[in-house]
């Protein structure tokens, strides 16, 4: 193994020095952000042009590349020889080998190149784009020199999509359909997405899945085509297991091509979805009968979270083991923390905890260790809200969770989902059903679509439109039928218009699962039990049998 020569710290307050004491230290801003932008580029390379505009900006391609042989001099001054051996390039390409590098931090010890000040636009939107999603790095650093601690997520690469044909225009096409791709996959917290300037450096040459695998360390990889037919344009579109080579999923979008541009918004919104519920199930299959220590640090999260949402208290009771041993492994790990305080939100408040006092202090306690390792992420925060609104009742606490969550992330699709309930509670119903409309569009994939369902229905609930909220309720129960609150949001809905048989119905359901369940519990300990939600469903309950 090549001897380290310097030690890079990427999370939290940045650092760049020497693996020997005392030798070097890099203290300038644009120095320290050279070395970060290498290391996280695939093979450690970059070109010059890119360096010199993201560094510098883009408007005077003279001063940029001055600026990028001075900064090389700088470092090259402080660090004497080992410049030499860390470094090489030509007039196109710069390249460290990372060989050489030691990195010391991981996302569960701080922001990503926090208080990095480099203002230059480029720079700023590539740093918020790895901030967004920084579990995107892991397939950036090779096998010998992992990052510790790295959430234990499902890498996928998407690779540029294939021109068939001899339209010019259409590689072009291939590519930007993969980055859309990558860009709406990036935004779910159950998978980690490899860059697609890393995936564009890869498809750029003939490769297998085994170097897709080794080279990227994608567990899964979207590889497709498009091509053009009697007017229309086809993307074929594939997921592959890349240790197997397993075909997990495969879909097409069909549009004519003079409207591909706008319908094909609505095809890739297929296709990530599928993707997301195409790895969520088969993780979940893969880990079904099989001992926690058998399992792959790649399934345990996602497995654990779909379990998590299955309409049966064996799936559910799974889930909570799965995430446990990923916790185990990975235990600095913050959305791990923040899922398992989930975990513990719904089974205290569907009604199945048999100690409501001990895992309500646990969802809370998980929630705050989660903020605890990443006090600015927002899935943290918005989970840390979910708990303090449905579990402690304290609205004012929740919203400036979800408030400064979206501050962070505006395209948080589980944020706006749970700020609309917020709403809903307190009789925003406008802004609730807004909130939840969002949240539906931006939703990257969803395993576990019941949730976005029952959530939206109690949205229309406080806006007054019961239709709309029975049709939501109904099917989320088609597909999990354990989850109470969309019992209680469906017959609130029955109720309301007037189909009181139904109502009866739908309580004598409710009963059925939750024996014990009665308006004085519901008043005791909903969030909305104040405000006219509250009153409203409890009329409607009262009114349907419910004791």
């Amino acid at each position: 193994m090549a001897e380290k020569l310097i030690e890079i710290n990427l999370f939290g307050a940045c650092s760049v020095r020497s693996a020997h004491a005392g030798q070097f230290d890099i203290k300038g801003a644009k120095h320290k952000a050279l070395f970060a932008l290498l290391v996280t580029a695939p093979f450690g390379r970059r070109t010059r042009d890119f360096l010199q505009q993201t560094l510098w900006g883009a408007t005077n391609y003279d001063t940029g590349r001055q600026s990028l042989r001075r900064a090389l001099s700088d470092i090259k001054h402080v660090m004497g020889e080992s410049f030499g051996v860390l470094f090489s390039g030509n007039n196109i390409d710069l390249t460290i080998d990372l060989s050489r590098v030691r990195l010391t931090g991981h996302p569960g010890a701080g922001l990503f190149l926090e208080g990095l000040n480099v203002p230059e636009a480029l720079f700023q939107q590539w740093l918020a784009g790895i901030r967004a999603n920084p579990g995107q790095l892991a397939g950036h650093f090779s096998l010998s020199n992992p990052m510790p601690d790295l959430p234990i997520l499902p890498v996928v690469a998407v690779l540029p999509l294939r021109a068939v044909g001899s339209e010019s225009s259409d590689g072009v096409l291939g590519d930007w359909l993969a980055e859309e791709i990558s860009r709406s996959l990036s935004r779910s917290r159950l998978l980690s997405v490899i860059s697609h300037l890393s995936c564009r450096q890869l498809g750029a040459i003939s490769v297998d899945m085994s170097k897709v695998r080794d080279l990227l360390r994608a567990d899964y990889c979207v590889v497709g085509s498009i091509r053009r037919q009697r007017g229309a344009l086809i993307l074929d579109a594939d997921l592959v297991d890349t240790r197997s080579g397993k075909i997990i999923l495969t879909r097409q979008v069909e549009a004519a091509a003079a409207h591909f541009g706008q319908s094909s918004i609505e095809g890739i919104s297929t296709i990530v979805k599928a993707i997301g519920r195409a790895i969520a199930d088969d993780s979940i299959t893969h880990t079904r009968g099989l001992a926690l220590a058998d399992i792959e640090d790649h399934r345990l999260v996602i497995a654990g979270v779909g379990l998590m949402h299955r309409s049966t208290l064996r799936d559910f009771a799974r889930a909570r083991e799965l995430l446990e041993e990923a916790l185990r492994r990975a235990a600095f790990t913050p959305e791990i923390h923040a899922w398992l305080g989930k975990w513990y939100v719904l089974s205290v408040f569907n009604g199945w905890s048999t100690d409501v006092a001990r895992e309500t202090a646990s969802a809370t306690d998980f929630t705050s260790r989660a903020l605890d390792l990443a006090p600015d992420d927002p899935f943290c925060l918005t989970i840390d809200g979910f708990a303090q609104n449905n579990l402690l009742r304290r609205l004012d606490i929740a919203e400036q969770r979800y408030d400064m969550a979206l501050n962070y992330n505006p395209n948080s699709a589980l944020t706006w989902l749970l700020k609309g309930t917020l709403c809903a509670f307190r009789d925003e119903g406008q802004q609730a059903v807004n909130a939840a409309r969002h949240a539906r569009k931006l939703s990257p994939l969803d395993p576990f679509g019941y949730f976005y369902d029952t959530l939206s229905a109690s949205a229309n609930l406080s806006l007054g439109s019961f239709e709309d909220a029975l049709e939501l309720a109904d099917r989320s129960l088609a597909v999990n039928d354990r989850h109470l609150s969309t019992h209680r949001a469906r017959i609130v809905a029955l109720y309301h218009l007037g189909r009181k048989k139904e109502a009866q119905a739908a309580a004598e359901q409710l009963l059925r699962r939750q024996p014990d369940f009665t308006v004085d519990k519901y008043l005791r300990g909903h969030p909305a039990a104040d405000f006219n939600f509250g009153k409203q469903a409890v009329a409607a309950m009262r009114g349907s049998g419910i004791p």
